[in-house]
């Protein structure tokens, strides 16, 4: 079943000979690397939104290690228990995630507005819609999506209602208070502890929440490593220069990582 949308005119999309159509004729080629770019000009408020290259390349790197695994599986695992058929990944990023979560379902569809970003991912996982998109005009038609997911990505609240069907389901997983607290404590002068129950306010208006574990893992990194963390967290513009400077020469760090999942249905 197709599900994506024309962003210009919010028609269906049909797929011939590697290129999406509507009925209005407005078209869009599938990259030799195997992702759509639905980003419309009249969307865009710079010409390469989204992640840097440096910051996919160092969350690539630093995924690669296996230290978010225990997060990935939870999350493949809770997609497995809702037991739908499709799922829209939201920020869908360099893929890590979205690669994992698509052996769980019939269709995937995998969107960022990064473009360097979906160019890394489509090279994983060729059973994935990857898409060069933006929430603020979610690329799929109203009422079809099973699942949204938005792993520390934004929320565009109206967006995920429109496309999501009656009792269907968001996933969204951001860092719990704790999150690589010794991290911050070296990148600043004061630590405000995440607050991820702010989602649940923003949103209970329309969905429900109906789970909402915690995981926790930790781990050691080399001096590499922790410059690729810090790489491709907001915390690297944030953090003061010295003070990164100093825990980047650190040999070892230990470091604990805590995600909170919330699992909502819409209302």
């Amino acid at each position: 079943m197709n599900l994506l949308m024309c962003p210009v005119c919010r028609e269906a999309l049909s797929l011939s000979d590697r290129t999406w159509r509507c009925v209005n004729n407005h078209s869009y080629d599938v990259a030799k690397q195997g992702y759509v770019n639905l980003h419309v000009v009249q969307h865009k408020h710079s010409k390469n939104p989204g992640d840097t290259p440096e910051s996919v390349q160092a969350r690539r790197g630093f995924l690669s290690g296996g230290f978010y695994a225990p997060l990935q599986q939870a999350v493949v695992e809770k997609i497995r228990g809702l037991g739908v058929e499709n799922l829209l990944d939201i920020g869908c990023g360099e893929g890590y995630y979205t690669d994992a979560m698509q052996h769980e379902v019939m269709q995937c569809i995998g969107v960022d507005i990064a473009k360097n970003a979906v160019q890394v991912a489509a090279k994983l996982n060729k059973d994935v819609t990857w898409i060069v998109g933006t929430g603020a005009t979610l690329p799929v038609l109203d009422h079809s999506i099973d699942l949204c997911t938005s792993l520390f990505s934004p929320i565009p609240e109206e967006e995920i209602l429109r496309v999501l069907k009656s009792k269907a389901y968001l996933m969204v997983v951001t860092p719990a208070p704790e999150h690589l607290y010794a991290m911050r404590e070296g990148l600043f002068d004061e630590v405000k502890a995440h607050e991820p129950e702010k989602f649940v306010t923003q949103l209970q208006a329309s969905f429900e929440l109906i789970e909402q574990p915690i995981i926790e893992t930790t781990f050691e990194l080399d001096q590499a490593q922790l410059k690729n963390l810090i790489a491709m967290t907001p915390y690297a513009y944030k953090a003061k220069p010295e003070k990164r400077l100093v825990l980047e020469a650190q040999v070892k760090t230990t470091l604990k990582a805590a995600f909170q999942i919330y699992i909502f249905q819409k209302k």
